[in-house]
């Protein structure tokens, strides 16, 4: 196990967690400070790109020679797609969104998923999880580690602290914070590795205790 936390900043080195099937590297991009990950298979070298947010220099740095044959963006806000068209362009990934935010995304969506869809590549699967609130159609993608805890890639809709931005909307905080319990906290350990669209990693344990303090706040 490397030495990895996940504290990551604009300019700085990538983190990167090594799993025992899976390479998990972190950096931060852009004027928002947005985590874009990329995810190596260790059995084939396949590589994915989470979220190409920002600074498409950077990114294409971290991918390397051997490419991404994917990219998945977890939400159409404008943050997490402004690279999306170069590293396309440069590598000739094909693209990944959730079926009710393709539409927002100038980019072109190869494959609209939705929830339950497994996402496959080497020999690593990515369970796709709709949480509606923060968009539409944002995902969360679960990779249910064999050989260890979970690890959650929650784009802007869960965070330490809370769950994300949903613009003072009732309706939409209670989508969103209904979503996020009942899909996240009530079926999945608090060891799970959360890595968010934004800031620092944290684990479900960590959060757990607030839930109800998050309810009561509304945000």
């Amino acid at each position: 196990m490397s030495d990895y936390h996940g504290n990551v900043h604009v300019g700085g080195p990538a983190q990167t967690h090594e799993l025992a099937q899976l390479m998990i590297s972190k950096v931060a991009v852009g004027p928002m400070n947005n985590n874009a990950y990329l995810l190596r298979c260790r059995q084939t070298d396949e590589q994915v790109l989470v979220d190409a947010a920002n600074d498409a220099h950077t990114l294409l740095t971290l991918i390397g020679a051997g490419g991404i044959s994917r990219v998945i963006t977890t939400h159409r806000h404008g943050d997490h797609w402004q690279a999306l068209g170069e590293v396309v362009a440069k590598t000739g990934a094909a693209t990944i969104a959730g079926r009710y935010d393709a539409e927002g995304i100038d980019v072109p969506t190869t494959t609209e998923v939705e929830d339950g869809d497994e996402i496959t590549f080497g020999g690593v699967g990515l369970r796709v999880i709709h949480l509606v609130g923060h968009t539409p159609g944002s995902i969360a993608l679960l990779y249910d580690d064999p050989k260890g805890a979970p690890h959650l890639f929650t784009g802007d809709s869960l965070f330490p602290g809370g769950v994300g931005n949903t613009q003072g909307d009732a309706e939409r905080f209670a989508s969103l914070i209904d979503d996020v319990e009942s899909k996240l906290f009530d079926q999945l350990p608090d060891e799970t590795w959360v890595y968010p669209g934004h800031g620092a990693d944290t684990t479900l344990g960590t959060e757990r205790p607030h839930l109800a303090e998050w309810r009561a706040r509304g945000w």
